[in-house]
């Protein structure tokens, strides 16, 4: 791939890999706000999956497990600014829980593919940029390790699975035909 194609798609590297992106927004601004990025037309990199969720504190630390469990490079909460929370202190709860998470990723070394960010509404070009930005971020630190040493035993598991289903299938159909 030549420069110019990396610098014109930068979510794009040489190898063609790019960082798949889970983030939680909250129903009244995070997610309004990527809404309204997308909207004015602000870009920011296809990395990202966006999950509503009523309020950032509704976000438990084994939803977050569970989406590095399964592959997910990165994990974005993004909810409301301290303060102007539709529930009051849910977003202060949230802060606590996902800094309580970070260290315990922390010890795992996943603490930096987990990112909490206030985004109002009104802040569609912020979103963009905290898009970008993590996406960068997570490039630098590279695919997921879970998923490259998950995804060949799961599929070691299947073969194996299909191959005894099938083996009973062909065992049942050929009882049928006597």
């Amino acid at each position: 791939m030549s420069e110019e194609a990396v610098k014109a798609n930068p979510t794009q590297g040489g190898n063609g890999w790019e960082p798949k992106i889970l983030a939680f927004c909250c129903n009244w601004c995070s997610y309004a706000g990527a809404d309204l990025a997308g909207v004015s037309r602000f870009q920011y990199p296809p990395t990202v999956k966006i999950l509503r969720v009523m309020c950032s504190s509704r976000v438990e630390p084994s939803f977050i497990l569970k989406a590095l469990n399964d592959g997910a490079d990165g994990v974005l909460i993004a909810g409301c600014h301290i303060g102007d929370c539709h529930y009051i202190d849910g977003n202060r709860n949230a802060e606590i829980r996902i800094n309580n998470t970070k260290k315990a990723l922390a010890k795992l070394g996943f603490d930096k593919r987990l990112r909490l960010e206030w985004i109002s509404a009104s802040e569609g070009l912020r979103f963009s940029e905290v898009i970008r930005d993590f996406t960068e971020e997570i490039k630098k630190l590279g695919q997921n390790p879970v998923k490259t040493k998950i995804e060949p035993q799961i599929n070691a598991d299947e073969r194996r699975l299909n191959s005894s289903a099938f083996k009973h299938a062909a065992d049942v159909q050929g009882s049928e035909d006597k």
